[in-house]
C-alpha cells in the first residue's frame, strides 16, 4: 500500500457555477475568486464535481474543464484539490482519474454509482479498483454517501477489502449518520486511513467521539468561518466555544433545510454573500426570487452576515 499525507482541517465541496439562467453553460471565469474566498476564510482545499457540484449532471468535458480551472486557480501549497471522478461508466471514470493525475491534483475520489445499485462490498471495491487504476500515483478516497446511491454497506468490511484491492486507497469521505461506524473506521488499523467527515451538522461529535482530523463540508462554502471555529475551539480545549459554534452552524442549516437543502439554497446563499454562481441544473428546482428574499430575512435574523465567509 502507498502512503499519503493525511488531510488536516476542513475542505469544501464547491458548487458548479453556471453562466446562464438555464444552467447550460458552466462558468469557469469565477473560479479564481471562488478559490481565493475559500482560502482566505480558512478552508484547506476543495473536493470538486461531487454531490454539491452536481457532478453526475455534468458532461465529461465539463468536469475536465472545471478540474483544470480549479487547478489553475489554486496558488497555495497547502490548499488541496481532490477531484470526484465517479460516474456510471468505468471507462469515463478512469479517464477523469487519469486527467486529474495529469493536471497535478492532490487526489481523486468516487462515490458508489447510482446505477446499478451495489449490494456487496466486494463489488463496490472492484468498482473503485478499476477507477483508481487511472491515477496510480494519487490517493483514492471513497465517498460514502448512501442516501444518494443506496449503498448502505458496512464500511469497516469495505476497508478490509479495499486495502487488499486498491494500493492507493487513502480513506473515506464519510457522509452518513452513524457516529459509531465512523469511530470504528477511524480506529481501523490504529487510524491508518483518512476519515474525512462530511456531516456539518455533527462535526463536534466526530471530533469528540471519532477523533476526526479532517473533513469535507458543503455548508463551508458560505459558513466556513463558523465550522473552522468548531474545530479550532475543540483543539484549544474550549468545549463551550466549540458547542456554541456548532449550534450556530445548526441555525444556518435549519434555514437551508426549509428551501431544498445545501445544493439549492446553499448555492443561492453564495449570491447573497457576493459570489453569484448561477442557478441549479434541472431537475433541481432553483431558488425563486421570493424564496431568495425569505432566505435573506431568515439569515439576517440569526446575524448570519456577521459570521459568514467574506470575499
Amino acid at each position: 500500500m502507498a502512503e499519503f499525507a493525511k488531510i488536516k482541517g476542513l475542505l469544501v465541496a464547491p458548487f458548479t457555477p453556471y453562466k446562464d439562467a438555464a444552467a447550460e453553460e458552466i462558468n469557469t471565469e469565477i473560479i479564481p475568486a471562488y478559490a481565493r474566498m475559500l482560502h482566505d476564510n480558512g478552508l484547506k482545499g476543495v473536493f470538486i464535481n461531487g454531490s454539491s457540484g452536481e457532478g453526475y449532471m455534468l458532461t465529461k468535458e465539463e468536469r475536465i474543464r472545471l478540474a483544470e480551472a480549479w487547478r489553475s486557480a489554486i496558488e497555495w501549497d497547502d490548499f488541496r484539490l481532490i477531484v470526484h471522478v465517479g460516474s456510471t461508466s468505468i471507462k469515463e471514470s478512469r479517464e477523469l482519474a487519469r486527467h486529474a493525475q495529469e493536471i497535478g491534483a492532490f487526489g481523486i475520489g468516487a462515490m458508489a454509482s447510482p446505477f446499478p445499485k451495489v449490494s456487496r462490498v466486494e463489488d463496490l471495491a472492484a468498482y473503485c479498483r478499476e477507477i483508481a487504476k487511472g491515477a496510480p500515483e494519487l490517493p483514492f478516497y471513497y465517498y460514502h454517501i448512501p442516501a444518494f446511491n443506496g449503498a448502505f454497506l458496512p464500511m469497516t468490511d469495505f476497508m478490509r477489502v479495499m486495502e487488499k484491492e486498491v494500493p492507493t486507497f487513502a480513506g473515506l469521505k464519510y457522509t452518513y449518520e452513524s457516529n459509531y461506524e465512523y469511530n470504528q473506521c477511524m480506529l481501523y488499523k490504529d487510524g491508518k486511513y483518512d476519515m474525512l467527515y462530511g456531516l456539518d451538522e455533527t462535526i463536534l461529535s466526530a471530533l469528540v467521539m471519532g477523533g476526526a482530523k479532517g473533513g469535507i463540508s458543503g455548508t463551508g462554502n458560505y459558513n466556513g468561518r463558523v465550522l473552522t471555529q468548531v474545530i479550532s475551539c475543540w483543539e484549544k480545549g474550549d468545549l463551550e466555544g466549540a458547542k456554541k459554534a456548532q449550534n450556530y452552524a445548526q441555525d444556518v442549516i435549519n434555514v437551508i433545510a426549509k428551501y431544498r437543502g445545501n445544493i439549492v439554497a446553499g448555492k443561492r446563499i453564495m449570491k447573497l454573500i457576493g459570489l453569484d454562481l448561477g442557478p441549479n441544473r434541472i431537475p433541481f428546482h432553483s431558488i425563486e426570487p421570493e424564496e431568495e428574499q425569505a432566505i435573506r430575512r431568515a439569515l439576517e435574523e440569526i446575524h448570519f452576515f456577521d459570521h459568514c465567509n467574506k470575499l
